[in-house]
């Protein structure tokens, strides 16, 4: 038998070049939850939940490997005698994976040979009942089968531990690959984004550290180093640091360390790609000033670098919204020279979101939330789905919709129309999108909090009601959050039409006159900032007459 894989590429493969995960121990988290964050971020990528039931498989079954970014067929391999259920990027026991690449030395790239890292990911999720077996499971099958793809940083964890391990293959024709896994300590942070943070380990230290046999003989083989073992660095062997992997990469590890660690301005010149091989980098992990909650994970995804000398708000970029946003690519020229935009953790292109929740004081079924967002994770509101879920919200896998059909039953369409109005007026149309949000985000918090109680009495007696009144309660939320989002577009519509704002009165309805007229809407013009900017390149072309 043959068990077809290919996952419906097109609609939820995991984008390259342009992620940003976050990792929080459980002694880091005010509740004791263990957090694996992911922004996926890519050009045109239509975000889609995936839900693939667990199931037992006779032997002889195969499963065909079909390239997660190309929709490429790779081969095929034995499917494992059990699999388990995984929705999104977390499975019924509450193991998470997410990713972000860093490229690497393109020698090294698989070239489509072996497991891609979408399907390597995903298998990890239905063979592993912990990260440890995740990691186990994802770095046997590259050694046997071989590894199709770039360089990846992988965040792993369930709700006792959390790891990075990064990887890279050995190049065209060589099976196996080169990696390294890193547990983070519960009491700390970690970071990646589209770079390699793993410098210099330990393998003495088996608790801890795991890693490739010949993780430092293959990088002397290959001419990437030549010091003592203790001196390796996996990043710079592997993936020597430039100018965009620093600004554009490791400067959005700094900026989450920077909301929740003292000390980072020294970090600066490791960061802003103006100081290669003159800085030490920055560690892979930080103890935070203090725990951190679900809702410091979503204002971290949320970031501009506001406040810090990166900030994207304070120049002419912002355009006459004030907008913390720019158009890509991110690097380009004018009149011969060459310029580039700041590449901040929340960004316009994201196709989704999400936050993975675990937690080992609860049942599975209680325990693992995927709380997920389509779109941009500040131009959204995240709700909660359950690992053990027996369905997920129709709007988060429209059937009718893809990159290049709209669907009102889409939350990628409907949260990306809104968000679209939301750009240009960003500072006008902004606080109306975020007072939105976080009112149903307080609230799906609040509710998750109820609805755990309930299916934590239901457990004992009736597990498959209490998976049942979890799957209810995820999916109306998500259809909560549809018709909310759907008539705060239709308000944006109305209220900020034509460049203008309308008045309401003090109950929020729009203000009409005595007559029953649309009242007069105000024309709030030009920032003073904007303003002089216009004056800055005009001159005194537009200036009236005395």
């Amino acid at each position: 038998m043959k068990y077809i894989f290919s996952l419906l590429a097109a609609l939820i493969a995991l984008p390259s070049w342009a992620c940003t995960s976050f990792l929080v121990g459980k002694k880091a988290s005010t509740d004791g939850s263990t957090f694996i964050t992911y922004n996926a971020d890519s050009y045109g990528m239509y975000g889609s939940m995936r839900f693939l039931p667990g199931g037992s498989h006779p032997k002889g079954t195969m499963r065909t490997i079909i390239d997660g970014d190309s929709n490429k067929y790779l081969g095929e391999i034995p499917e494992a005698p059990v699999t388990y259920t995984v929705i999104g990027q977390i499975n019924e026991h509450q193991v998470s994976i997410t990713e972000t690449t860093f490229g690497g030395r393109a020698e090294l790239d698989g070239k489509y040979e072996g497991i891609d890292y979408v399907s390597l990911m995903t298998l990890g999720l239905q063979r592993s009942r912990t990260a440890r077996e995740a990691i186990q499971v994802m770095t046997s099958l590259v050694e046997k089968y071989g590894y199709a793809s770039e360089g990846e940083s992988f965040s792993i964890a369930d709700p006792n531990e959390i790891w990075i391990m990064e990887m890279i293959g050995k190049g065209p024709g060589r099976k196996g690959a080169v990696w390294v896994a890193i547990r983070i300590p519960d009491d700390c942070i970690a970071a990646h984004a589209n770079q390699s943070r793993i410098h210099k380990f330990n393998l003495k230290d088996k608790d801890n550290v795991i890693a490739a046999r010949d993780v430092i003989s293959f990088a002397r083989k290959q001419g990437y180093f030549s010091g003592k073992d203790e001196e390796f660095s996996f990043a710079d062997a592997y993936s020597p640091a430039d100018f965009s992997a620093l600004r554009f990469c490791e400067a959005r590890a700094w900026s989450f360390y920077n909301k929740w660690v003292d000390g980072m301005e020294k970090y600066l010149p490791a960061v802003d790609g103006r100081h290669i091989g003159q800085t030490e980098p920055m560690p892979l992990y930080f103890k935070p000033k203090r725990k951190l909650s679900l809702e410091d994970l979503m204002a971290s995804n949320r970031d501009h670098y506001e406040g810090t000398p990166f900030d994207v708000t304070k120049d002419a970029g912002a355009g006459i919204g004030e907008m913390p946003y720019r158009p890509t690519p991110l690097t380009w020229e004018c009149d011969g020279k060459k310029y580039f935009n700041e590449r901040p953790i929340s960004t316009q292109q994201s196709a989704f979101t999400v936050i993975c929740q675990m937690r080992a004081h609860l049942p599975n079924a209680i325990g693992g939330i995927l709380w997920w967002g389509n779109d941009d994770p500040n131009m959204i509101a995240y709700t909660p789905v359950y690992c053990q879920n027996t369905s997920i919200p129709l709007c988060y896998n429209d059937p009718e919709a893809d990159a290049v059909t709209f669907s009102w039953n889409s939350a990628f369409w409907v949260c990306n129309w809104v968000a679209n109005m939301t750009y240009p007026r960003y500072n006008q149309l902004f606080p109306a999108l975020e007072k939105q949000r976080n009112a149903l985000e307080k609230k799906f918090i609040q509710d998750t909090k109820n609805v755990e109680a309930e299916a934590q009495t239901l457990l004992s007696s009736d597990p498959a009601a209490a998976r049942q009144r979890l799957t209810e309660f995820s999916n109306e939320s998500a259809r909560y959050m549809m018709r909310k989002w759907r008539d705060l577009g239709q308000y944006m519509i109305v209220k900020f039409n034509d460049m203008t704002i309308k008045p309401e009165d003090a109950d929020g309805q729009f203000s009409r006159t005595p007559d029953g007229f649309g009242a007069t809407p105000k024309r709030p013009g030009y920032t003073d900032e904007y303003k002089r900017v216009i004056i800055r390149e005009t001159g005194e072309k537009y200036r009236m007459p005395e």
